[in-house]
C-alpha cells in the first residue's frame, strides 16, 4: 500500500462516508473513490462495505486499524517539524520539566520567552526526573528543569534557583504574619503524604519520623499539586516544594516555610557536549527570572 491509500483509509475510518473523508483531504471524491479502489486492488479484498447509506470497514480493515494507527502516531511529529520549517528556520524548543514547574514557573518562562521571540515553537512535557534524563540522552528534549540533580554522568547539571521547602495549611491555621513553623508544631498533626518515590521525599521524611507524638499520615498521593488539593479539601496540612506553595497563595491557604530551613534548588539539566541553543538561552534566562519572582513573591 501507498501512504496516499492509508490516508484515504483512515479517513473513512474516522468519518464513514466518501463525500465527508473527501473534504477531510481536500480531494474531489470521485479522486477519493478510485484511490479506494485502487487500494482494494492491490490488497486483494474489500475494505468497506455500504451499509444504510454509510461505509462500514469491513473484518480485514478493523485488523488493519491498529497499524494505521501506529503509523499516523509515528508521522505526526514529522508533520510538526515540517510545519514549523516552513514558517521558522529553528526545529522546535523540545522542553521536558518536573510536574510542580509546569503549572506555574514553566508557562510564565515560555510566555516572556515568546515576547521576545514570538515565532519560536515550543513543546512542554511534564515526567518525572529519571524521565527526563532519559528523554535528553535519546535527544528527544533540548533543555529539562527539575528540583533534583540526577548526577548522571552524561547529564549536565546547572542550579539556577533555590528556595525552600514549605507549609501548606487551612486558612487561619497559622498566626498572623507568622514568618516560619518548627518542625516540633508538626507533631502529631494531620499531614498528608507522598505515596511512590519523590526525590525530595527523603530529605524531610527521617526528620517528620522523628517526632513525637509523629504525624499522623492518613492520605498518600502521588504529586505536590495532589497534596495541594488535599489541603485545599481540608484533609490536613502538606509540605511541599516553594514553587508548587507559590502557586497556592490565591488559593487562601496558609504558607510558611519550615525551620530549620531545607532547601530546595532548582536545576537546568542538558546533554553532556551539547551547548545550549541562543533559544534555550534566552528560556533559562527567562526561567531564572520568573523563578527568583515567585520565590521572593
Amino acid at each position: 500500500m501507498r501512504l496516499r491509500h492509508i490516508e484515504v483509509i483512515q479517513a473513512l475510518l474516522q468519518t464513514g462516508h466518501l463525500g465527508t473523508a473527501a473534504e477531510w483531504l481536500q480531494l474531489p471524491a470521485v479522486e477519493v473513490e478510485s484511490i479506494l479502489r485502487d487500494a482494494e486492488a492491490q490488497l486483494g479484498f474489500m475494505l468497506f462495505a455500504s451499509v444504510r447509506g454509510r461505509l462500514q470497514a469491513t473484518r480485514e480493515t478493523l485488523e488493519l486499524r491498529e497499524g494505521i494507527t501506529r503509523l499516523y502516531d509515528t508521522l505526526e511529529p514529522i508533520q510538526r517539524l515540517a510545519s514549523s520549517l516552513k514558517h521558522y528556520q529553528a526545529p522546535p524548543l523540545r522542553i521536558i520539566c518536573t510536574p510542580p514547574l509546569a503549572q506555574q514557573l514553566l508557562p510564565l518562562s515560555i510566555a516572556a520567552l515568546r515576547r521576545r521571540h514570538p515565532d519560536a515553537p515550543c513543546t512542554l512535557l511534564s515526567q518525572p526526573t529519571r524521565d527526563i534524563v532519559k528523554s535528553l540522552l535519546l535527544r528527544e528534549s533540548d533543555l529539562g528543569l527539575s528540583l533534583h540533580d540526577p548526577e548522571h554522568p552524561d547529564i549536565h547539571c546547572q542550579m539556577i534557583a533555590q528556595g525552600k521547602l514549605q507549609l501548606l495549611a487551612p486558612h487561619g491555621w497559622l498566626q498572623p504574619r507568622q514568618k516560619y513553623i518548627s518542625l516540633q508544631d508538626l507533631a502529631g498533626q494531620s499531614l498528608v503524604g507522598l505515596e511512590g518515590h519523590d526525590p525530595l521525599s527523603p530529605v524531610f521524611d527521617h526528620k517528620l519520623a522523628a517526632l513525637r507524638p509523629a504525624p499522623l499520615v492518613q492520605i498518600r498521593v502521588q504529586t505536590h499539586q495532589m497534596m495541594r488539593a488535599m489541603v485545599e479539601a481540608g484533609e490536613g496540612l502538606a509540605i511541599v516544594d516553594p514553587f508548587t506553595a507559590s502557586g497556592a497563595k490565591g488559593s487562601g491557604l496558609d504558607i510558611c516555610p519550615v525551620s530549620p530551613a531545607v532547601p530546595i534548588c532548582l536545576y537546568a539539566l542538558s546533554l553532556n557536549g551539547a551547548p545550549p541553543s541562543p533559544t534555550v538561552q534566552s528560556l533559562l534566562e527567562r526561567v531564572t527570572e520568573q523563578a527568583e519572582a515567585l520565590l521572593n513573591h
